[in-house]
């Protein structure tokens, strides 16, 4: 080999190592998760009926309650879509959205209709979609908009300084107009949403329309991931009015995200669980928590609360969550938690009602990628009749669902076990 070839195949060498270990140190920082993280259970020290309760909800993490709101549960796409639709072409001086999935279909093409729509008639529409969740978006609907004066953006997309937070996706799924009517759950737009949730076609799903002086922590919701994406703030009375009291209910906006406040969202969910006396019912459409998550659900079992869990059952669109959450059932089951698990189609609800006094509902998964990786946003309503009515809808799907046994998962096959192991190098990313 002559000197030259030497010379050649070292930088060879050296330039195939630069570009492995950038790689490598590049999926290391996406599978970072938050630095801040709550490291021991909390304590039981007072009821969700207590006003300590609040407060400490309120003052301890952040967002202010809010008194006078009124939130409507809106079921399936039948209910959710059209009530989401009104509003946006009632809508007379501002949109705002946000939402992670935005794909083609019907009712992607009803949803970029109204919008632009609005926007020609002179409204100011800002929409955030994420970027990996709108791949199946035709871009000729996404231009379609842009040429209304749609503000359209799409969160973190694929460029070379943004790398390292790749795995860092916005999940939230926001609509307000005018500032005044707001709207928030698990719904995304794409044609899996739409019907009744019947069957395998149609998803179950659970949406929430909200007024009142809540809608306001909705909208700077919005406005933080537009910040981030565009640099600019939207402010002044287009986007935040003057908010009347429109009903009974206490509420407050609990926003998640790696850049900040990511662990307010885990440790909100700790101190509600410890706080429980009585029942907890949460819906999950992917359950894959954290230690300190079951640890927490096992200790109210020691309470004598009532734990009762709905998960997705044969349909649910990541086979990989579905593995993994399964490793964690032993505890939970061992120490009397019940776990169902809904059979005619995807459950995409996300819904926990603690004693029949305490709501929480948006698009926050109960899985560390929810808590540490995503942005999120979650509203929690402090309201009995309200938290009474969302418990009756939890034991309505709890009647297309089957309990899952203790034996059942102590004789689960071996491949399953062997899978559940293989999965948890990444099961935070999940």
């Amino acid at each position: 080999m002559s000197l030259n070839e030497s010379r050649r195949s070292i930088l060879w060498v050296i330039g195939v190592t630069v570009v492995a270990t950038s790689l490598v140190l590049v999926l290391l920082q996406n599978l970072k998760t938050s630095g801040e993280v709550v490291e021991r259970t909390i304590d039981h020290r007072y009821a969700i009926a207590d006003p300590q309760f609040r407060r400490e909800m309120s003052v301890l993490l952040g967002p202010e309650l809010m008194r006078g709101n009124q939130v409507t549960a809106l079921q399936n796409g039948e209910e959710i879509f059209p009530s989401m639709l009104a509003a946006i072409r009632s809508a007379q001086r501002s949109i705002t959205f946000e939402t992670h999935i935005y794909w083609s279909g019907e009712i992607g093409e009803a949803f970029s209709q109204a919008l632009s729509e609005r926007a020609r008639a002179g409204v100011s529409v800002h929409v955030i979609i994420d970027w990996v969740g709108s791949t199946r978006m035709d871009q000729s609907l996404l231009d379609s908009m842009q040429d209304s004066g749609v503000l359209l953006h799409r969160y973190r997309p694929l460029r070379w300084y943004n790398l390292g937070r790749m795995n860092n996706r916005t999940h939230r799924k926001l609509l307000v107009v005018d500032g005044h009517i707001g709207f928030t759950g698990g719904v995304g737009i794409a044609d899996q949403w739409t019907g009744g949730g019947g069957g395998p076609e149609q998803w179950r799903d659970t949406h929430f329309r909200i007024e009142g002086p809540v809608v306001a922590q909705l909208q700077a919701a919005f406005n933080d991931n537009w910040i981030k994406t565009t640099g600019r703030v939207l402010n002044g009375p287009t986007y935040f009015p003057p908010l009347q009291a429109q009903g009974e209910m206490d509420a407050h906006v609990f926003l998640a995200s790696p850049s900040g406040g990511s662990e307010s969202m885990h440790l909100m969910y700790l101190l509600a669980i410890a706080a429980a006396e009585a029942t907890i019912d949460l819906a999950a459409a992917y359950f894959v928590p954290d230690k300190l998550l079951i640890e927490a659900l096992v200790a109210a079992r020691g309470r004598d609360v009532r734990v009762r869990i709905l998960l997705p059952g044969p349909h649910i669109d990541a086979a990989t969550v579905k593995i993994a959450s399964k490793g964690d059932w032993g505890p939970l089951l061992r120490a009397g938690a019940e776990i169902h698990v809904y059979q005619p189609t995807m459950l995409h609800t996300k819904l926990l009602v603690i004693d029949a006094e305490f709501v929480s509902v948006g698009s926050t998964n109960f899985d560390i990628r929810s808590l540490r990786l995503n942005d999120e946003a979650s509203l929690n309503i402090y309201n009995r009749e309200f938290a009474t009515q969302m418990t009756a809808v939890f034991e309505r799907d709890l009647l297309n669902a089957e309990r899952y046994s203790l034996h059942r998962w102590n004789t689960r096959p071996i491949r399953e076990k062997v899978s559940e192991k293989l999965l948890l190098p990444i099961k935070s990313q999940l």
